[in-house]
């Protein structure tokens, strides 16, 4: 018996994973043929070289594997089943005293791995969107020696607005640097200084210049100074050149420490907070749709693949079609963010234990 489980392990495990794989990396090749057809007259027109072309998508290609990885699990789930129950196997195993339950063990195992796999994907992909956008002339390469006229939003709550940055003599003019706060406890306040430099061991030295606090309505403290020294200010002169991210384009960790910092400065951060949630709810989606996926390749039995496909297909548009708009809600402030980034999951998986409790073993 534990002879035939492990034989009958593998050829689930096989059979999954042929699906899986021909979806995951199927369905993105796709998009991208689409997509370069819809704007290969744009590329033209830029002067790009076919190969900046080609590594500007394959850059882009774990963002859309990421995408289609619960949808991948799905139609894998469904007709690997489904050829399973076609050719009676399913029957076979059960004369054999194997449960239904327990022949979708390695389908399971599977979408827990396609779970993990799919959150260190969604953590590399803004680095891969971040370099196709630059391949693709979206955004501009920035300078990494001087930068002029701009505006920098730093950790804290505060924003620093710098007329020149000088990044090898290591030195600001013209130096702005504002913090909105929320009270007494973590005050407003308002800062200029004529210049400032840097060093390693001591960091940035503003020089000539005025500091005021806002400490609540009608009470305000003031001073001007020869120099300062703002230990909050950590950024080095490099790390003031880089190109601010959208939400989209950061990380888990990174986000987290965005939304920290929107909420210190009395900011609306629900739409992060639902972004957050989403990446790990989505990749948690992998196990759920597995465990809805795998009675409907029973019940398509006598449907064929094609039953299959137009299953797989309308569970993937609703489920998106509920993420996004669980995401406008979330955002909106109508349920808490992380109650409308679990709620497509919860629903799903409650349909799906059910259906999964209903199949007969």
């Amino acid at each position: 018996m534990r002879r035939g489980l492990k034989v009958l392990d593998r050829y689930v495990t096989t059979e999954f994973l042929k699906i899986f794989g021909i979806t995951a990396l199927g369905f993105p090749v796709l998009t991208i043929l689409i997509d370069l057809t819809d704007h290969v007259d744009r590329y033209i027109s830029k002067g790009l070289p076919a190969w900046r072309v080609a590594l500007a998508y394959l850059a882009g290609m774990p963002e859309q594997v990421f995408l289609i990885t619960p949808a991948a699990v799905l139609f894998a789930a469904v007709f690997s089943v489904g050829s399973l129950a076609r050719h009676s196997e399913i029957t076979a195993a059960k004369a054999s005293g194997i449960s239904f339950h327990r022949l979708v063990g390695p389908i399971f195992v599977l979408a827990a791995t396609a779970s993990v796999f799919a959150f260190f994907l969604g953590e590399f992909a803004p680095l891969g969107q971040q370099r196709r956008a630059v391949l693709l002339d979206e955004v501009t390469a920035r300078s990494q020696t001087a930068r002029f006229n701009f505006v920098y939003r730093a950790d804290g709550g505060r924003m620093y607005s710098i007329r020149t940055l000088s990044v090898p003599d290591r030195a600001m003019q013209g130096v702005q640097i504002e913090r909105q706060g929320t009270g007494p406890a973590f005050p407003s306040y308002f800062l200029t200084a004529a210049s400032a430099g840097y060093a390693a061991d001591r960091g940035w030295t503003l020089r000539d210049g005025a500091l005021r606090f806002f400490l609540g309505r009608d009470q305000e403290v003031a001073f001007s100074f020869d120099s300062l020294r703002q230990r909050a200010m950590a950024e080095r002169p490099l790390d003031l050149t880089v190109e601010p991210k959208a939400p989209d384009q950061m990380r888990y960790a990174e986000l987290g420490h965005y939304v920290q910092t929107v909420d210190r400065a009395g900011g609306d951060a629900n739409k992060l907070k639902v972004e957050r949630a989403l990446k790990i709810a989505i990749p948690c989606t992998c196990l759920i749709i597995a465990l809805f996926g795998a009675p409907l390749g029973i019940a398509g039995t006598r449907g064929g693949p094609a039953y299959g496909v137009a299953v797989s297909l309308a569970t993937t548009i609703v489920f998106l079609t509920m993420v996004q708009i669980m995401r406008a809600v979330g955002a909106g402030g109508v349920v808490p963010p992380l109650l409308a980034a679990w709620i497509p999951n919860t629903l799903f998986g409650a349909a799906g234990a059910v259906l999964f409790a209903k199949a007969r073993t």
